[in-house]
């Protein structure tokens, strides 16, 4: 008779053997059950993840990022090995031994199912995870955990064991909207992935576990325990010494939250690009990894910015300071509200600490004093009294500031002076003339206080630079550089107005008969006036249409001639690419191409080119792009190119004569009040439009004009555009007479005569007659033509 022990050793083997042929045949009817169910591996061969669209410049600069997920997808030849070996460390060091599943850890984990209803340890691998953060949900559930498992060993039969941990890399989320251990180190650390460090790295290897518990910017305490324990872990392993163990354990915690950096901040640019991709793509656009190539280029869009900022702060400096941008009364709080403080476009924030006679002293964010006396930085200081009033020099500042000011100052180290948030603002875009690429474009002084695009969204009056227009069409119409234009007062009377209207000179002054020429560089109006008569309102507007302005827009009477209608500088700026570029209307397009994540063509534009010759002989159209269209005699756009010379050689912009250049043209503009101040203007390679003026329309004040707030912005720009680069000058089209003239009469000069200038005529237009000679018997007044208007 078998003992009682051999009984029941034998019960317990009968028992443990039916346990376990029960969980086999539990476990193999779930894999008949779940396994028909579960999604292809296959697709984690072409995976593509969620990354943000992100914007370029010509030059291939960042210049912008849109997307929920801040991500890089990168290869497993640039995860750098000691990452890996740190990784391993934390998550999965059998990761390159086992099949997918390591069963010790799903013992454990069953063994807490069974205990408490729930698993706490997980026992996932690293191929596991793959298979729930590609396929499953985070849901803690056996039949979860199975489908886990049985992903892993697909997943495991079709992708080797560097493929996994690249995926592995590229979809884990660690934490502030950073997913991938790339973005990670750009959001953590401010620095590419392959320049972190052992601690650095060994701190991201321990996010995955939890991103918000071991977060280094919010948490670091925790972080630096965790990432000290894999280190550890690695020391253990064999994968580091022990001094570089004890280096990296010493080092602190430096990690903060990082923005996306862009090479070049430009944030009207950006969005600008982003509304039109997105009109495109639709929320793809967000998610796919589109890189937008723009036609910005890096080195002008910064220079355009400081222009702008330079132009604003220029002005400021005119009209005085309007006093403190706000008041922190209690000292304790002086630096904790600093730091909010944005600094914007350089202007940096500081505190008023005490105030003297003589100066005031003030503190940085940073926590640096300085001393700002009349001898410094608030040399020539003014106060703001109104629009066109300002007090004298200030030399008693005890009136002007209080302990506790927030001020702004502009400059660094021992060189600063007083600064303060412009209320007015600028914009200025330029333009290819040869096919209409956007090279640069500052909508206004700063995106984060305004999102207002001005140089694409504020229709402004654009006073005199509309002028060239005008002209133009004049001279389609016969009449010539030359032509004699009355400059003398003019009334009209309207019966459906109360007053008659009166226009002005902007100086009221009158210069009596002047040629067309003349009139141009010395902007009169009244002459303005009388050509839009001669030529007719409705001529006119046939020609402005040809010239790309719509007739809508165009007021159907003679206020036209003073630019009395309201464009964006775009339209300005595409409109003096006429001048430019010898007659062609071109385009404006800042989308150059569209790639996907893996660098496909999707988009590649085709503007319309200027052909054939684009003013060098020879050259020809030969790429695949339609022609831009003729719009403007080849002839009539070089007379007026000379025309717009003559603005900057001794007009209303000869302050430009400073960048010492012969191939520029333009027309400044400025209307009542002043409201608006522009210019316009250009050489045969890059056409620039400059608006400066208020959002909300006020006067600019006493002596603003375009060639005092507008132009000094478009010099700053063009001059550094420009630099470096030869004058290019457009050869004279056949059919162009250069003739002798009386400048008083505008017919040909007397032969011999003393008095005469070189005046450009359509061959057919030229003048045949000769003026009369002084003291002739006609008299003085036979010196004018018969045709004065």
């Amino acid at each position: 008779m078998p003992s009682r022990p051999l009984s029941i050793m034998r019960l317990l083997a009968h028992l443990t053997s039916a346990a376990v042929g029960g969980t086999l045949i539990v476990l193999e009817a779930l894999y008949l059950y779940l396994s028909p169910k579960l999604p292809s591996v296959e697709v984690l061969k072409t995976a593509k993840f969620q990354t943000p669209m992100r914007l370029y410049s010509q030059d291939l600069r960042l210049i912008g990022e849109y997307g929920e997920q801040r991500r890089q997808p990168i290869d497993f030849e640039a995860i750098p090995p000691l990452f890996i070996k740190a990784l391993l460390a934390a998550e999965d060091d059998q990761f390159y031994t086992h099949m997918g599943v390591n069963l010790n850890g799903l013992a454990r984990a069953a063994f807490e199912l069974a205990r408490t209803g729930s698993i706490q340890s997980g026992g996932s691998t690293i191929t596991m995870q793959v298979a729930r953060n590609f396929f499953l949900t985070k849901e803690q559930t056996f039949v979860r955990k199975f489908n886990e498992i049985l992903l892993a060993l697909r997943i495991e039969g079709h992708l080797d064991k560097n493929a996994i941990l690249t995926l592995y890399c590229n979809k884990i989320f660690l934490g502030n909207r950073a997913y991938g251990i790339a973005a990670a180190a750009e959001v953590y650390f401010g620095k590419p992935l392959s320049e972190l460090s052992l601690p650095e790295l060994a701190m991201i290897a321990g996010l995955p576990k939890a991103p918000s518990a071991y977060n280094p910017a919010s948490n670091p305490e925790r972080a630096r325990e965790r990432r000290d324990w894999i280190l550890g872990r690695m020391l253990h392993l064999g994968d580091i010494d022990l001094s570089a163990y004890q280096a990296a354990v010493a080092a602190p915690v430096s990690a903060r939250v990082y923005q996306t950096h862009l090479d070049i901040p430009a944030p009207y640019v950006a969005e600008m690009a982003r509304r039109e991709v997105f009109a495109q793509y639709g929320e793809n656009a967000y998610t796919d990894g589109l890189r937008v190539f723009t036609t910005i280029r890096g080195d002008w869009q910064l220079t355009a910015d400081r222009a702008v900022a330079g132009g604003l702060a220029d002005y400021d400096q005119r009209h005085g300071y309007r006093g403190a941008e706000a008041h922190i009364a209690d000292t304790r709080q002086w630096r904790s509200q600093l730091a909010t403080v944005p600094v914007v476009q350089g202007l940096v924030p500081a505190v008023v600490t005490e105030v003297k006679s003589e100066g005031i002293t003030v503190v940085l964010g940073d926590g640096t004093q300085l001393d700002l006396t009349e001898k410094n930085a608030l040399a020539g200081m003014k106060r703001h009294l109104d629009q066109t009033r300002f007090s004298r020099t200030i030399t008693d500042f005890t009136g002007v500031f209080k302990t506790g000011d927030l001020i702004r100052l502009r400059g660094a180290g021992k060189h600063w002076e007083l600064a303060q948030l412009p209320e007015a603002q600028a914009t200025l875009v330029a333009l290819d003339p040869l096919d209409g690429a956007i090279r640069a474009l500052a909508g206004g002084f700063d995106f984060g206080a305004s999102h207002f695009n001005r140089a694409t969204q504020a229709r402004r009056q654009p006073g005199s630079s509309f002028k060239p227009f005008i002209y133009a069409s004049a001279l389609e119409r016969g009449f010539t550089a030359a032509s004699i234009f009355n400059d003398a007062p003019i009334v009209f009377n309207d019966p459906d107005q109360k007053e008659p209207w009166r226009p002005e000179n902007d100086n009221g002054e009158y210069y009596g008969p002047m040629r067309l020429r003349e009139a141009l560089y010395l902007s009169r109006n009244m002459v303005s006036i009388r050509v839009l008569q001669a030529v007719g309102i409705h001529n006119a507007i046939d020609s402005l249409t040809r010239f790309g302005f719509e007739p809508s827009e165009l007021s159907p009477n003679l206020s036209l001639a003073l630019g009395t209608p309201t464009f964006t500088p775009l339209q300005m700026a595409t409109g003096y690419a006429i001048f430019a570029n010898g007659g062609y209307r071109v385009s404006p397009y800042l989308i150059e191409r569209i790639e996907d994540a893996s660098g496909n063509p999707l988009f590649t534009a085709n503007p319309e080119r200027v052909c054939p010759a684009c003013g060098t002989p020879g050259t020809e159209n030969t790429a695949a792009a339609p022609a831009a269209p003729r719009v403007m005699d080849a002839r009539i756009a070089y007379i007026m190119d000379s025309m717009l010379k003559d603005v900057i050689r001794r007009g209303t912009g000869t302050r430009a004569l400073q960048l010492k250049r012969g191939d520029i043209a333009g027309k400044t503009g400025t209307t009542n009040g002043p409201r608006d101040a522009w210019f316009s203007g250009y050489n045969p390679t890059l056409v620039t439009s400059v608006w400066f003026g208020f959002d909300d329309n006020r006067v600019l004040g006493a002596n603003e004009y375009g060639s005092t707030a507008a132009l000094p912005i478009w010099m700053n720009f063009m001059g550094a555009a420009l630099a470096g680069t030869p004058e290019v000058y457009r050869p004279r089209p056949p059919g162009i007479l250069s003739v002798r003239i009386d400048p008083d009469t505008g017919l040909r000069a007397i032969p011999g005569g003393h008095a005469f200038e070189e005046e450009l005529f359509l061959e057919e237009s030229a003048p045949g007659a000769f003026s009369a000679a002084p003291g002739s018997p006609d008299g003085e007044d036979a010196r004018l033509p018969d045709d004065i208007l």
